[in-house]
C-alpha cells in the first residue's frame, strides 16, 4: 500500500473568503498506514490477547478482588491499543471516503481488530455470569472498585446476553454484515454528485446551498438532491431493510422489548423517560415548529414555504460570511467568558492540528468529534463554509472535544458517556456562543436574524430529531411484517414531516427520498433522540446557570470530568435538576417558545 496518497501530516487550506483553515495531524496516533508502530501494536495486541485468554478464561470466579481488578486493567490496556488502531483507520477514511485504498485499509483494520478482540470476548461474558454476592465481595478491593461504574454498566446487559459461542459468532460476523452495509452506505453517499447550475457538487456542498440567499439556488439544490437520492433509492432501501431485519433478529434473540430498547439501555435511560421526552416534543409541535414556520412564511410574504426555504436566510439577512479566524475568536471568546479553563483546552484544538475544517470532495459530510483514546486526544471534523450555522457547529463540536479531553482522565473504560449526556457539553458550548453573539448585537434587525437562526437550529435539534425518532420507530415496527419498498418508506417519511413541521411548509414529490441521506439511521439506530434529550437538558442547565446556582462553573467542569462514572440523575443533582420530572422537558421546550415570543416582538411592522 502506498502511503503517499494517505498522508496524515498537519496542513492548512486557504480560502480567499474564509482565511486559512486547519487540517488534521494524525501523527498522535500513527505516522501513516504503513507505520511500523501500527503493525507493532497489532502484533503486540494479538500476543497480549492470547496470553490474556490463557491466563483468565474460565477462572474469573476464583480470582480475588485485587487480582480481578488487575485483569480489568489489563483488558483496558489491550482495548486502548485496538481503539487507537481503529480510530486512526476511521479518521484517515473520513478524510476521503471516495478513496478505495483508504476504504480497504479501514476494512482491513476492522477485520484484524475483530480477530484480536474475539480472543478476549469471553472476559465480559464471564464477568456477567458472576453472581451478585461474589462480585460485591470482590468489589471491596480498591483495585476492582475503581472499575465499579464500568461493571455496573456492563452488567445492565446480563439479561440480554447469549451463549458464548453465539456471542462470538455475532462478534466475528459483524465485519461481513452490519459493518459492511454501513461501509456501502458511506461510500455510496460519498461518491454521489448532484448537478446544480452546471456544477457537480458533493452532498455537503449541495445541502449548504439550501440555505443560500437565492431562492432559485435553493430550489435547484433541493431538486437535484432529491432527484439523485431518488435515483439511488433502491440501494438505500436495501441497506435500510437489511439492517433493520438484522437488528430485529438480534433483538429477538436478546429479548429486547422493542427496537429502541437496546439504545435506551446503552444510554442508561428508561424507556419511559424517552417516551416522556418524545411525547412532550410532539405535543409542542404547534407551539414550536408550526408557529415558527407560519411566522417565517409571513416574513416571506407567502401562505406556505416551499421545503427548500425552511432554512432560508431572512429577506433582510446580508448573508455575511464569517472567516475562520473570526469564528475561532467568537467561539473561544464565548468559552473564555464562561470558563478560562475550557477556553485553554479549546485553544489546543486550533493550535495542534486537532481540527480538519475545509470542505473537500470525498470528505465525510457533516461534522463530528472523535475521542480516539485517552493516551492521545480527540479530533474534530467540520465542513466549514462561513455561515453563522457553521460557527455554531464549531462551538458544538468543540464542546464535545473539550468534554472528551476532560473525561479522558477516567481511562479507556470509564471515559465514554452515554449518548444522552454526550451532547451536554456540545449544546452548552453552542448556547454560550449564541448568547455571546446575541448580547453583542444591538440592532433589532440583526438580533431578529440571529434569533431566527437559533430557533431554526433548535427546531432542527429538537423537533426534527424527535420526528426522525418517530420515523425510525415506525419503519422498524412495520418492517417486521415484511420488506418495505422505497415508496412505502417515503410515505412514512412524508407523513411524519408534515405532522412535525406543520401546514406552513409545502413538500414536492422528491422530498420523499430525503430520509435516505441521514447517516444516523444506518450507523446508530435510535441515536437521534439523544440530540433532543441533550438540547432540552442544556436549556434547563443553562437556566440554572442564569439563575445563579452557586459554584456553577466548577460543578459543570466536574460533571464533564466524570465521564461515564455517573448517571444523569447523579450528574444533574448538584444543579437541582431531575430528568425524571415531567416538568423538566417542559422547561427546556419553553426556552424555544420564549425565543419565538421575542421574534414576534421583533417582526417588521405590518407583519
Amino acid at each position: 500500500m502506498k502511503s503517499s496518497s494517505m498522508t496524515s501530516v498537519a496542513a492548512s487550506r486557504s480560502s480567499d473568503a474564509l482565511g486559512t483553515m486547519p487540517e488534521w495531524d494524525l501523527s498522535a496516533l500513527y505516522d501513516g498506514p504503513d507505520s511500523p508502530g501500527l503493525e507493532a501494536d497489532l502484533k503486540a495486541a494479538d500476543a497480549a490477547a492470547r496470553a490474556f485468554g490463557e491466563r483468565y478464561q474460565g477462572k474469573l470466579a476464583e480470582l480475588t478482588g485485587e487480582a480481578l481488578g488487575e485483569a480489568v486493567a489489563e483488558y483496558e490496556r489491550l482495548n486502548e491499543i485496538l481503539h487507537r488502531v481503529l480510530s486512526y483507520a476511521q479518521l484517515l477514511y473520513a478524510l476521503n471516503i471516495s478513496d478505495s485504498e483508504r476504504g480497504r485499509f479501514h476494512q482491513s483494520m476492522q477485520e484484524r481488530a475483530t480477530a484480536i478482540s474475539t480472543q478476549t470476548l469471553f472476559f465480559t461474558l464471564e464477568l456477567n455470569r458472576l453472581d451478585e454476592a461474589s462480585l460485591a465481595e470482590k468489589l471491596t478491593a480498591p483495585r476492582l472498585a475503581h472499575y465499579a461504574p464500568w461493571l455496573r454498566d456492563l452488567r445492565m446487559f446480563r439479561d440480554h446476553q447469549l451463549t458464548d459461542d453465539m456471542e462470538q459468532l455475532l462478534h466475528e460476523q459483524d465485519v461481513a454484515g452490519r459493518s459492511a452495509w454501513i461501509r456501502l452506505f458511506d461510500e455510496t453517499m460519498a461518491e454521489l454528485r448532484f448537478p446544480v447550475d452546471g456544477k457537480s457538487l458533493t452532498s455537503a456542498e449541495t445541502l449548504h446551498l439550501m440555505s443560500d440567499r437565492s431562492a432559485e439556488t435553493r430550489k435547484a439544490a433541493a431538486k437535484a438532491f432529491g432527484q439523485v437520492l431518488g435515483e439511488n433509492a433502491r440501494v438505500f432501501s436495501l441497506i435500510t431493510n437489511t439492517l433493520i431485519k438484522e437488528k430485529e433478529i438480534e433483538d429477538k434473540w436478546r429479548r429486547y422489548a422493542r427496537p429502541a430498547s437496546f439504545r435506551n439501555l446503552s444510554n442508561q435511560v428508561e424507556d419511559g423517560v424517552v417516551d416522556a421526552l418524545a411525547q412532550a416534543v410532539q405535543e409542542s409541535y404547534g407551539a414550536l415548529s408550526h408557529r415558527y414556520y407560519a411566522l417565517k412564511a409571513k416574513w416571506f410574504g407567502v401562505d406556505a414555504l416551499d421545503y427548500w426555504d425552511r432554512n432560508a436566510p431572512l429577506p433582510e439577512d446580508d448573508d455575511r460570511r464569517i472567516s475562520w479566524p473570526e469564528a475561532k475568536g467568537i467561539v473561544l471568546g464565548a468559552y473564555g467568558a464562561f470558563s478560562p479553563e475550557l477556553a485553554d483546552i479549546g485553544q489546543r484544538f486550533f493550535e495542534q492540528g486537532w481540527i480538519d475544517a475545509p470542505a473537500r470532495p470525498g470528505k465525510s459530510p457533516g461534522a463530528f468529534a472523535h475521542p480516539t483514546v485517552p493516551s492521545a486526544h480527540p479530533y474534530l471534523l467540520l465542513n466549514y463554509m462561513g455561515k453563522t450555522r457553521d460557527v455554531m457547529t464549531l462551538a458544538h463540536e468543540l464542546g464535545h472535544g473539550v468534554h472528551q479531553v476532560l473525561a479522558a482522565k477516567q481511562g479507556a473504560l470509564l471515559a465514554d458517556t452515554p449518548l444522552t449526556l454526550a451532547e451536554t457539553a456540545s449544546v452548552f458550548g453552542e448556547m454560550m456562543t449564541f448568547r455571546a453573539m446575541l448580547d453583542a448585537e444591538t440592532a433589532p434587525a440583526r438580533r431578529r436574524i440571529m434569533l431566527a437562526s437559533k430557533v431554526e437550529d433548535m427546531l432542527n435539534t429538537v423537533v426534527r430529531q424527535i420526528a426522525f425518532y418517530e420515523f425510525e420507530r415506525q419503519i422498524h415496527d412495520e418492517r417486521r411484517g415484511g420488506e418495505l419498498s422505497s415508496e412505502r418508506i417515503g410515505e412514512i417519511w412524508m407523513d411524519i414531516q408534515r405532522k412535525s413541521l406543520g401546514p406552513s411548509l409545502r413538500f414536492d414529490d422528491e422530498y420523499q427520498y430525503f430520509w435516505s441521506y441521514i447517516p444516523h439511521f444506518i450507523h446508530s439506530p435510535f441515536y437521534v433522540y439523544a440530540y433532543a434529550f441533550g438540547d432540552c437538558l442544556v436549556n434547563s442547565l443553562y437556566g440554572a446557570y442564569q439563575g445563579g446556582v452557586p459554584d456553577f462553573e466548577s460543578k459543570y467542569i466536574d460533571m464533564l470530568k466524570a465521564g461515564g462514572t455517573l448517571r444523569h440523575k447523579e450528574l444533574l443533582a448538584p444543579f437541582g435538576l431531575d430528568a425524571g420530572d415531567p416538568a423538566f422537558w417542559r422547561r427546556g421546550l419553553d426556552v424555544v417558545v420564549r425565543f419565538i415570543d421575542e421574534l414576534e416582538t421583533l417582526s417588521p411592522r405590518g407583519i
